[in-house]
């Protein structure tokens, strides 16, 4: 099962919501503002994070900026307390399953969350029309 982690006035959740049930994707979704994760959630995001903290922090944000923390110099206990603290600094939407983690939306990249079958007989269809 997918989760996806939302928060209320987020555009790029709404968009992925759509996009998941336009696709008829079933998903479990949570809004981290009312609902924050905790500190081991966090810890199992992070750990299918190619990147790390700094791809999971919304580095732009104005809370991020407010905290006037640097999370390159903070040990992974001290970082996942203060995300797990602080929700809005988060990058969303969050979306994973057993899997796969992906955060942010992006129509290509979310695509990863077809079925493989579905996957398959789709790059078929666009391979046909190229070959047109």
């Amino acid at each position: 099962m997918i989760t996806i982690y939302t928060a209320p006035s987020c555009t790029s959740c709404k968009k992925a919501k759509k996009w998941l049930t336009d696709h008829e994707i079933d998903y479990d979704e949570r809004n981290i503002m009312s609902s924050p994760l905790s500190t081991n959630e966090v810890k199992h995001i992070l750990e299918k994070c190619d990147d790390g903290i700094e791809s999971l922090i919304s580095s732009r944000n104005r809370f991020v900026k407010s905290l006037e923390v640097d999370f390159e110099e903070l040990s992974l206990s001290e970082a996942v307390t203060i995300i797990s603290k602080n929700p809005q600094i988060l990058r969303r939407p969050i979306i994973m399953d057993n899997k796969r983690l992906h955060i942010g939306y992006n129509e290509e990249e979310i695509r990863a969350f077809l079925p493989r079958s579905v996957r398959v007989l789709e790059n078929g269809g666009i391979r046909l029309r190229n070959a047109i």
